[in-house]
């Protein structure tokens, strides 16, 4: 044995031999091999009944089941208390046969895939489902080096539970997203590759707001559409609502016909270190009912406003908003946009620090400081804007609160500050003509050339 191992090792096998030959030896000594119990690679029936009992004997003894490479039709497979499902990665394959569901699991102990590819063939599954995989109330999940695809609503479901899904591949989920976690109670999405969805790529939402403390992180989100349409709702990379303490961080999202990120009435949330690159609207948004949102030290390049900290007038305050790069944004969106100000690097409105930002290539405004009498406690310094035609729009609307614009650097603009009535300029630069009409308002140590 030894000799071989070192005949193989020695010809430069590959890792994937190497793992399907550990993965085959431990599964075979410590559970079930399935294909041993009569499951068959290629056949074309529905074999879902018989993988259901083999997983409902190794759960019983709680032991892991090995599939061997191949194709296998399933339907209706019910993943028992105790779930290992294991294969090699890439080479074991579920095809959905059509039925109520494909893989589903609830109220389960420990749900485990590892090496699984499913393909959802796009047929539909029952509304309890929601997904080629849907897992609901288990205390501990862990979906690993699997690859989900065609599914008619989502790739992968996760519900109130607890767990991990990481180092997979999910694509062509045409209904609600790629990854869904719905009211978890402590779930990590890392390191997952989802791509070519049609409405969302990795959504975390509860149906009442609380802690959900979910970690999104070290993904690579791309091409998401919206093909369910609306003004944001749909077409975004990463999109919570109503989840509190959310981490999104070190993600890669690119080519999202919305938002690369998009944080809805979410308090506590962190936006930190991500690449977002060609978004078709705003990219980084954190919006209405939330207190509390740290977004800081984003790369945004392309989109129609950069980043988004707004809706006092749903409650949506509190924040930093630092040390991001933003850049090269237009004034293209995929709906009317004649009620919006768009072509703006970072727009914020209340109880907000914005400080330590580089905006370069905006076609409006590098930042817009506030929408009418929505206004309060803003303080914007030590940021550099280059190249736009107005550095800073400020509302002037009575009823604004404090604000402070200071020590910004603000090149190849054509005005500094302007104060602003909703979409009217009704003030000249602010930098050279002062502020003595608008008590509240302090611009001060700005440079401009």
């Amino acid at each position: 044995m030894l000799a071989r191992r070192n005949f193989l090792v020695g010809l430069g096998a590959s890792s994937i031999a190497l793992t399907a030959n550990v993965a085959s030896a431990r599964s075979v000594s410590s559970g079930i091999n399935a294909n041993s119990e009569g499951l068959r690679a290629g056949a074309v029936s529905d074999q879902g009944k018989k993988l259901q009992k083999i997983v409902d004997v190794a759960s019983k003894n709680n032991q892991a089941v090995f599939i061997e490479p191949g194709r296998y039709k399933v339907s209706n497979l019910t993943l028992p208390k105790n779930t290992r499902l294991h294969g090699i990665n890439g080479a074991t394959k579920l095809e959905y046969a059509g039925g109520d569901h494909f893989l589903y699991a609830e109220n389960a102990n420990h749900v485990e895939l590892d090496g699984i590819s499913l393909d959802g063939s796009l047929l539909p599954v029952k509304d309890y489902a929601e997904a080629n995989l849907g897992i609901v109330n288990v205390k501990h999940v862990s979906i690993q080096n699997c690859n989900i695809t065609n599914a008619s609503k989502s790739g992968i479901e996760v519900s109130n539970s607890a767990g991990r899904i990481s180092k997979n591949q999910i694509d062509t989920a045409v209904g609600t997203a790629g990854i869904v976690g719905q009211a978890n109670t402590g779930l990590m999405i890392s390191d997952n590759v989802v791509s070519e969805c049609a409405n969302a790529g990795i959504l975390v939402y509860r149906r009442d707001v609380g802690a959900d403390n979910t970690i999104i992180t070290n993904n690579r989100v791309k091409f998401i559409s919206a093909v369910m349409g609306g003004t944001g709702q749909y077409g975004n990379g990463i999109n919570t609502w109503q989840a509190d303490g959310v981490m999104i961080s070190n993600n890669h999202i690119s080519d999202c016909a919305f938002s690369s990120i998009r944080s809805n009435s979410c308090s506590n949330i962190q936006i930190t270190n991500n690449t977002c690159l060609r978004a078709g609207e705003t990219s980084v948004y954190s919006e209405f009912a939330f207190q509390g949102a740290l977004i800081s030290g984003n790369i945004v390049d392309g989109a129609a406003r950069g980043i988004s900290i707004a809706n006092l007038d749903h409650g949506g305050r509190l924040s930093v908003c630092s040390n991001n790069l933003v850049r090269n944004i237009h004034e293209n969106v995929p709906y009317d946009k004649e009620q919006h100000i768009f072509g703006t690097g970072i727009l914020v409105e209340a109880d907000i620090a914005v400080t330590g930002n580089v905006i370069e290539r905006t076609s409006q405004f590098g930042m817009l400081l506030g929408w009418g009498e929505y206004l309060r406690n803003v303080s914007a310094s030590n940021n550099i804007i280059r190249d736009t035609r107005t550095g800073f729009y400020v509302s002037v609307v009575e009823g604004t609160g404090q604000v402070s614009i200071a020590n910004n650097v603000i090149a190849k603009a054509s005005r500094g500050v302007v104060g602003y009535r909703w979409q009217e300029a009704v003030t000249g630069d602010l930098i050279k003509e002062g502020t003595r009409k608008y008590p509240n308002l302090s611009v001060t140590g700005n440079q401009i050339s």
